[in-house]
């Protein structure tokens, strides 16, 4: 969205005409479930409580998805709370409307998408891009402004639960769906009035022991050139407008009051010139965890000063900054420039009367869109692991047993931040608070407990919620089934380890004693509330397949039947055991209403499995964390010579590798011909042949990776720099050019510029970061910013 001219100069007269309480009003969320009158049967909505709670005007409206479980209900509902707010605000403002959409607006009524990601491993940011503009359609008719999508934190722990929220380890594959993801929502020019919010500001993604949010021990140089990657090109390539800051610390001194990190990075090297809020309970966890707080007044200014402009989801700290003002302890400059920023935001959004025009609705989301992206996603996003060439299965003649807790369930194929997970929620609260958890006191009960608890039996509620949510998604047995009805399943496996209930050696021989092929579906559940391994709030000491599955099949290997093995999970597995016992396997990352049938399609061979992983797959979780953008003298890789490794460890390298995925045909990739990578006006440009060597059409990702030999600072051993998705029939070649901006290459020199020493820069056309076809070396000439 473009700059306009009254930007500065009105925005700057209406911050003088408000009273230091509505300033204050406007840094601070209000939840809608405060606007909610219980009765016996139900609640009942009353706006008309709005002065009393909040007498100096609302900024942010929090939680609205509890408005209404269809799109008619919750826009009135929404409507309703907003004239309320206009009524109240000084000069009518109204308040920014907040919504998830990582995976599709999360709301029952939106369109739901694989998960993030699986979105990678598409490598197709295309596709991100179309489904972003269906979630801003959706945003558009029901009156929400701001998506808190896309996390674009980087992620190399896959001890770490939210690992299925990202775009995996490396910062030039998360930074081009980043843009994608900002520019589908907004707009390549703005025009879908909505925005998007980047998150999490920084270095979430790479928390002590993999614990959530925990202290991140990077320094600043790796967190400036990598893990702020994502938001520098966000800001630079596709005008993002807001940021949300991570919960962890850094080098001691929380993010949520970080001025380094919010300030002079985010802002004055960044260039971001638009608003930070707060993730939910940031500013909280100042005094209730951190302790670098001892109230919440302080903790209020401990943010603002750092440049947090906006506390959500509550004003708990923020409604205390008047008082800090007053005390002396907060210069109202810094409220000024904090409301400044909230109130060019909701100009931009056409919220401040006489100050910009209300955006035209989008039209309605298009279902064709929608279905046509979600099931390209899922099919394009499922990564052949192995394959010794038992798949493709055939359609019929085959006696085929389907095992695994992972075969005939549904709820396993969402994360967390999908309607599914959400609807979970209240149910799991419910139960909490009515004492069906043994041991879970509900007196002393806080809700975010919740993500923490084991709740017994409640598996088949969650189920019966993702089946009526998604009445003709098939789980995997459905989706196979109706392909060969002949299937058989034996339910093999758990999830969780039942001691009443081990597995017999001879009853899993017997079970697929007439098979010609096994396929076991094992994986893991993802979500916020309920028995998971994965999700926000759920680390794993040792990220491998739960419960009994790995035992599973070990057996399933010892009767000698051909076994395939689907895995479904939104992060990478230790799968060492699982890799010896198969004779082929297919990752599924989390695919949503289309898992079942996309899974069918790739065993059968309807579709050619095109995947490739967005983040490393270790051999042991000793390996962890484990990345294919590693520095000189550190990781698994060492171009100039051995380094120590693991003596436990027969190959210290990855199971599975960044880049890495099969298919049912071959392929290679080459340079044309000599002097074929150019260095020209600032960019890396090489021209390649690839070819599908084998005798089935395909797909297949290109991969462009670069290797600076010598700089003053210690570099990676190979950095992405460009990709692209080919569609190639059997034996047919196709000429493309791969670009990228020298800039790709840039890094923060002694002296603290950014930019690239002058030397040889080593170019490499790969097929995974693994596996390298061809490679060149050319000069660069030394350049900074």
């Amino acid at each position: 969205m473009s700059s306009t001219p009254w930007d500065g100069e009105k925005i700057a007269e209406l911050v003088s005409r408000l009273t230091l309480e509505q300033k204050v009003a406007q840094l601070g969320g209000f939840s809608v479930t405060d606007l909610l009158v219980r009765t016996e049967t139900a609640a009942r909505l009353d706006p008309t409580r709005l002065p009393e709670l909040r007498p100096h005007g609302v900024g942010h409206l929090s939680m609205v998805w509890f408005l209404g479980e269809d799109i008619d209900r919750l826009t009135a509902s929404l409507e309703e709370v907003q004239a309320a707010v206009r009524d109240l605000t000084p000069f009518g403002i109204g308040a920014l409307v907040h919504i998830e959409a990582v995976n599709g607006f999360l709301h029952a009524s939106g369109d739901q998408f694989p998960t993030a990601w699986a979105q990678a491993a598409t490598w197709d940011p295309d596709l991100v891009e179309r489904m972003a503009a269906v979630s801003a359609a959706h945003m558009s008719r029901s009156g929400m402004h701001l998506a808190f999508s896309p996390v674009m934190d980087i992620a190399r722990d896959p001890r770490w639960g939210r690992v299925h929220e990202t775009y995996g380890e490396d910062p030039e594959l998360a930074a081009r769906f980043s843009v994608a993801f900002v520019r589908g929502l907004q707009g390549r020019d703005g025009e879908h009035g909505v925005l998007a919010t980047g998150k999490h500001f920084l270095g979430y993604g790479s928390s002590e022991g993999g614990l959530n949010q925990a202290a991140t021990q990077l320094g600043r140089r790796v967190l400036v050139d990598e893990y702020a990657e994502p938001f520098r090109r966000a800001i630079t390539e596709a005008d993002l407008r807001v940021v949300m800051n991570s919960y962890n610390e850094i080098d001691g001194v929380p993010v949520a009051a970080n001025h380094w990190a919010l300030t002079e990075l985010l802002r004055d090297e960044l260039g971001f010139e638009g608003l930070a809020v707060s993730d939910y309970d940031a500013v909280a966890l100042l005094k209730r965890f951190f302790h670098t707080a001892t109230t919440e007044g302080q903790a209020a200014a401990q943010a603002l000063t750092a440049g947090l402009d906006v506390e959500l989801p509550g004003d708990v700290h923020y409604r205390h900054l008047a008082d800090e003002v007053a005390a002396g302890r907060v210069d109202e400059r810094v409220v000024d420039t904090a409301v400044a920023r909230v109130l060019a935001v909701k100009a931009r959004l056409g919220l401040v009367p006489d100050l910009g025009t209300r955006p035209r609705r989008l039209a309605a989301p298009d279902p064709v869109e929608a279905t046509e992206v979600r099931q390209a996603m899922a099919h394009r996003s499922l990564v052949l692991l192995e394959n010794d060439g038992v798949l493709p299965l055939p359609s019929a003649g085959k006696r085929i047993v389907v095992v695994g807790p992972a075969a005939h369930e549904l709820r396993v194929h969402f994360g967390a931040y999908t309607s599914v997970s959400n609807a979970e929620v209240p149910l799991g609260m419910r139960a909490v608070m009515s004492g069906q958890v043994a041991g879970v006191d509900p007196a002393t009960f806080v809700f975010t407990d919740l993500f923490q608890v084991r709740m017994p039996g409640m598996d088949p509620v969650f189920e019966d919620i993702a089946h009526q949510m998604h009445p003709d998604a098939p789980t995997v047995l459905e989706a196979l089934r109706a392909v060969d009805p002949s299937i058989a399943h034996a339910p093999l496996g758990r999830f969780e380890v039942d001691p009443d209930a081990p597995l017999v050696a001879a009853e899993v021989e017997a079970a697929v004693a007439d098979a010609d092929v096994v396929i076991a579906v094992v994986g893991e559940r993802t979500g916020w509330v309920g028995n998971n391994t994965a999700g926000e709030g759920q680390s794993t000491a040792n990220p491998v397949l739960p419960g009994d599955q790995e035992e599973l099949l070990a057996l399933l290997a010892a009767t000698d039947k051909p076994l395939v093995t689907v895995v479904v999970s939104g992060r990478p597995l230790v799968l060492t055991e699982a890799a010896v016992a198969s004779n082929a396997v297919l990752l599924a990352p989390l695919l949503g209403e289309e898992g079942g049938n996309a899974v069918a399609a790739a065993l059968f061979g309807a579709t050619n499995p095109s995947g490739r992983l967005p983040s490393t797959f270790p051999r042991h979780v000793g390996q962890i964390p484990l990345y294919h953008g590693h520095h000189y003298g550190s990781g698994y890789e060492h171009p100039t010579g051995t380094r120590h490794g693991y003596g436990d460890l027969l190959d210290g390298s990855p199971l599975y590798p960044f880049g890495h995925g099969l298919s049912y045909t071959s392929f290679d990739v080459a340079f044309s011909g000599p002097d074929v990578v150019e260095l020209a006006d600032g960019h890396i440009r090489a021209r390649l042949t690839a070819t599908n060597t084998g005798d089935v059409d395909g797909e297949t990702v290109v991969q462009l990776y670069a290797r600076d030999e010598a700089a003053s600072i210690v570099r990676p051993v190979r950095q992405l720099l460009a990709f692209a998705r080919i569609a190639l029939a059997a034996g047919e070649s196709a000429e493309i050019t791969l670009d990228a901006p020298v800039e790709r290459l840039f890094y923060t020199m002694l002296d603290g510029r950014r930019g690239v020493e002058s030397g040889e820069v080593t170019v490499m056309a790969a097929l995974s970061s693994a596996d390298v076809r061809d490679q060149t070396t050319i000069m660069i000439n030394g350049t900074a910013e």
